[in-house]
């Protein structure tokens, strides 16, 4: 009966995954939401500008890890129009904690709660980053290679979009995820 459950339950995550799956190269889904400061935040809005989308915790040690490159880089390259927004999965009993940490940070910062991001798919791996270009491309699903960035990683994969110097083909998934990937309990999105 174990088996049984553990081989429905693998099923249902294909399907799942491929339901809602997005694709580089295609036109990035729609995210809009109210950010910490009260303001209200569209992707669209941000047509002709390169756009990072980093999902958080502050419970995530990766996602704690990567925050200075994210914050440096975006320091470095906001006025080649580079935006970057950090969305936080936090629960909404660490609000207080979320909004605290971001104070360190230069870069917009939301609720993944207060944003509309279902296209994007379940976010149940954290860090999660996608790249979007000026044309409002997606240009890394990040779904897809390493999950944690630093700066190397950044400079290869946006400083050619931002520089309007990219190799789409480039930007290909090296890799599909097996359909069942166990990550380190830090990656993982649990639901309360």
């Amino acid at each position: 009966m174990t088996i049984i459950r553990c081989l429905a339950l693998t099923c249902l995550l294909v399907i799942s995954g491929a339901a809602c799956a997005i694709s580089e190269g295609a036109p990035a889904p729609a995210l809009t939401g109210t950010l910490f400061d009260g303001s209200r935040f569209s992707l669209a809005d941000y047509a002709g500008r390169m756009v990072v989308i980093n999902f958080w915790a502050t419970w995530c040690a990766p996602c704690v890890e990567e925050m200075p490159a994210l914050d440096a880089y975006y320091r470095r390259h906001r006025g080649e129009g580079l935006e970057l927004i950090g969305i936080s999965m936090d629960n909404p009993k660490d609000e207080a904690k979320a909004r605290e940490f971001m104070r360190e940070y230069s870069f917009p910062a939301a609720f993944g709660r207060e944003m509309t991001l279902k296209d994007y798919g379940r976010i149940w791996r954290l860090p999660l980053t996608f790249v979007i270009d000026r044309q409002g491309v997606l240009r890394k699903d990040g779904w897809y290679g390493k999950p944690l960035l630093d700066t190397a990683t950044l400079e290869q994969t946006v400083t050619p979009l931002l520089r309007g110097r990219a190799n789409s083909a480039r930007f290909a998934p090296a890799y599909a995820p097996p359909a069942m990937l166990l990550l380190p309990t830090s990656h993982r999105v649990v639901d309360p």
